[in-house]
């Protein structure tokens, strides 16, 4: 009898330091038991919101951001993550989302449209892999979205992989469709601003920063068309840029061109955490393929950012 009740005392012991527990719930006076799934912290969706050439500095220099500051100080945070080299847009766009630098995927350039150097490896498409591609063979059912302004981005992710994709210079009301209509899993909106005014004014100009407030009023839009879609609370929303810039120019290596935000705000985010641990662009592939439940490539460079997430 006592060998029995050490057994039966083992057994629960185990189950709850396995991270599952059972919980009991009442409706109309009738319980009932339900597992909870171990995997519960993680999100339904993720939405992934680009600005090219969102520099740190300006938002660390006081730039008028109400929404982004507002998901800052609800979610983690850091300003200093930073770029690959060179400090240019396809090459950054290109390793966000496939999880590595230049020397592996071969996007060299600012507009590169194909790899300028052979892929280390190419996946069944004959493309390097891609977090969405990545994420599209584990879940073939799962929606996804990718819309961006600057055509450029058309070649930085495996088209084979969306749902729903688009090249448009209205991201916004774009973006707010989708996500009312077909609840994505997963979705890039990407804007190719401001880093345009950037190039034009200048990254400290008056013109960028009134551009810089544009975008911070489109993000609200998309937070709240992700609350009326009624998945908000089952989202992980992640919002940064490519590169940052300095006078009117980047792709150097002055941390104005280097540091770039990451914010992660949503389901299980860390409040008002700022992220000390060094980040890359490349990290993010990983980190939205851990957030999916998705085996990153053997190939892939970028680690999860696992300290702004409360995990079980």
């Amino acid at each position: 009898m006592k060998k029995l009740i050490v057994l039966s005392a083992c057994l629960i012991l185990a189950f709850c330091q396995s991270g599952c527990v059972c919980i009991s719930t009442g409706k109309h006076n009738e319980k009932h038991v339900e597992k909870e799934s171990c995997s519960d912290w993680r999100p339904e969706h993720v939405i992934f919101v680009g600005f090219d050439g969102l520099c740190a500095k300006s938002i660390r220099d006081g730039a008028d951001m109400p929404t982004l500051r507002d998901l800052m100080a609800k979610g983690s945070s850091t300003l200093e993550s930073r770029t690959i080299l060179p400090s240019s847009s396809a090459c950054n766009w290109a390793s966000i989302f496939m999880g590595s630098g230049i020397e592996l995927h071969g996007y060299t350039t600012w507009g590169s449209k194909a790899p300028d150097l052979e892929p280390r490896v190419v996946n069944e498409n004959g493309r390097y892999p891609d977090v969405f591609w990545q994420y599209h063979k584990k879940n073939p059912d799962a929606e996804i979205g990718y819309i961006f302004e600057w055509d450029g981005m058309d070649f930085l992710t495996d088209p084979a992989a969306t749902d729903f994709r688009l090249n448009t210079k209205d991201c916004t009301t774009a973006a707010v469709q989708y996500i009312k209509e077909k609840k994505p899993n997963l979705c890039g909106v990407i804007y190719d601003q401001p880093d345009a005014v950037g190039h034009k004014d200048g990254w400290r100009s008056p013109e960028y920063m009134a551009k810089i407030l544009e975008l911070d009023n489109a993000l609200k839009e998309i937070i709240a068309a992700l609350d009326e879609a009624g998945i908000l609370k089952e989202s992980v929303v992640i919002v940064t840029s490519d590169h940052g810039g300095i006078d009117k120019g980047h792709g150097g290596m002055k941390m104005e061109e280097m540091q770039r935000p990451v914010v992660f705000y949503g389901k299980n985010v860390k409040k008002g955490y700022t992220i000390e641990e060094s980040t890359v662009v490349y990290d993010l592939a990983a980190t939205m393929a851990w957030l999916l439940d998705v085996e990153p490539p053997q190939v892939w460079t970028g680690r999860p950012i696992r300290s702004a997430f409360k995990t079980k």
